[in-house]
């Protein structure tokens, strides 16, 4: 053991008595331990030590809870309490509290005023800003200039234009593969592969089931011999604009 140590471990008898008969409330071992081991550096079991000392000479009072020690002062010590007394005191504890209250609000308002402060540009960094912001405002200002000065403009009559030729063509895109789809799907109907056999390679034969009728089968379109050559938009990743 440290010097240091033995001498807070010969002084923890007087350090814990002043300690319990200032706050007058039970404490375990534990509860005196981590509450005065910063401030007077005693180890745990000097601690225990010094208190089972005190309860022995009869200084401090001691019960047990469970399996557990609870350490206070001995109360006879004290004079009695009138109830006028007691009365002042709860007076007391609740303009105490109403204060710890009242100030743990103003700390709050403080520690979010501390935090929007410490986010906020510094000076130096905000004049950084504003000057990055005018470079990006002259660069835009000279490209609207540009703009402006260009010769190949598009009349609003002209961007109207090239808006309904593009919905014609959709709807007639739209038209066509929803034709071509109806009648992909109706031959495979009968045929005896898979949709994806039928677009790669044809064959010269009926598409349609053994026991089709030559009526039905004619009715159909006929496969030619070498591949269908059937290109989907979904095999070049192409989709529908929106209308």
């Amino acid at each position: 053991m440290s010097k240091g140590r033995a001498e807070a471990a010969a002084g923890a008898p007087g350090i814990l008595l002043r300690y319990l008969q200032e706050q007058n409330r039970p404490y375990s071992a534990q509860d005196v331990f981590g509450n005065l081991q910063r401030e007077h550096g005693l180890g745990k079991a000097a601690v225990v030590k010094a208190l089972e000392q005190l309860a022995q000479q009869g200084k401090i009072k001691e019960k047990m809870y469970g399996k557990q020690k609870i350490y206070f002062a001995d109360q006879d010590q004290f004079a009695t309490v009138s109830d006028a007394d007691l009365q002042g005191l709860d007076a007391k504890i609740v303009a105490l509290t109403a204060k710890v209250q009242s100030l743990q609000q103003s700390c709050r308002h403080m520690e979010a005023e501390l935090k929007e402060l410490t986010s906020a540009l510094t000076t130096p960094e905000m004049q950084k800003e504003i000057q990055e912001l005018k470079k990006e405002c002259a660069a835009y200002r000279e490209r609207l200039k540009n703009i402006k000065a260009a010769s190949n403009h598009v009349t609003p009559e002209e961007k109207e234009q090239v808006y309904r030729e593009r919905q014609k063509y959709c709807k007639e895109w739209r038209k066509r593969k929803r034709m071509a789809t109806e009648l992909s799907d109706a031959i495979l109907e009968g045929y005896p592969k898979s949709k994806k056999q039928f677009f790669v390679s044809g064959s010269p034969s009926c598409p349609c089931s053994p026991g089709c009728s030559p009526r039905r089968a004619h009715s159909l379109v006929s496969l030619p011999q070498e591949e269908v050559g059937i290109e989907t938009d979904e095999d070049y990743n192409v989709k529908l604009p929106d209308p």
